[in-house]
């Protein structure tokens, strides 16, 4: 399993085929631009707004033209209970400060890495049968950024809620362009192997229960 980094694809696309075996590459919903006002198919023509895009673009590219048997994994909003991540940020500013501004107008699926492991395993489980191809894997709904920040503060999972201010991305400028719209299609997904992912809410619930299970197993 890859994650970026075209030349780096190209060659694993090549041995794996070269072995016979299935290649599963990440990619994102940065390879749009953005501006479709429905969830994206994967057979939308792809707009990379900036470099992480065009980098996930060019992997997908080099994947298709040397690999024969393959899974370009499209997902979007990746957040896991370790590491550096949208989750782990809310909830160390929300223990520290009293007010959080969150932007609002930017739309997507915010998806655990739990998730997408386990529906990777699913997914090799079916490898025989799989057709290669690009496929769109996220969790189900789909949310803002500040949606997403006040459902983490309404687990409770904090001794005390900051409020959560929405605000637009002109007031929130980032040094990459990000996408209005990282809503994806999870239809050909879910024709294509009999599951979807459970929704964002659901998926939360589960990271936020497990972050606070670890919790506890810790202390005592």
């Amino acid at each position: 399993m890859l994650c970026h980094q075209c030349p780096r694809s190209r060659v694993l696309a090549q041995e794996a085929a070269r072995l016979g075996a299935l290649l599963i590459h990440y990619s994102t919903d940065y390879v749009f631009n953005g501006e479709k006002t429905q969830p994206y198919l994967e057979t939308d023509p792809i707009h990379p707004v900036n470099v992480y895009g065009e980098s996930k673009a060019a992997g997908e590219a080099a994947i298709a033209q040397a690999a024969t048997r393959y899974l370009v994994l499209r997902t979007s909003w990746v957040y896991a209970a370790h590491g550096k991540n949208f989750l782990r940020t809310m909830l160390r500013l929300g223990a520290e400060r009293p007010e959080l501004r969150v932007v609002d107008d930017q739309l997507g699926a915010p998806t655990s890495a739990a998730a997408i492991a386990n529906a990777t395993a699913r997914l090799v489980e079916q490898s025989l049968s799989i057709a290669p191809g690009i496929y769109h894997m996220t969790a189900a709904g789909s949310t803002s950024w500040c949606g997403f920040a006040r459902a983490i503060f309404d687990a409770g999972v904090l001794s005390t809620q900051p409020r959560v201010q929405p605000i637009s991305s002109a007031d929130y400028p980032t040094p990459a362009r990000r996408p209005a719209n990282s809503v994806l299609s999870n239809d050909k997904f879910a024709q294509s192997f009999g599951f979807r992912l459970p929704t964002w809410q659901q998926q939360l619930n589960e990271v936020l229960a497990g972050m606070q299970l670890e919790t506890v197993m810790r202390a005592n």
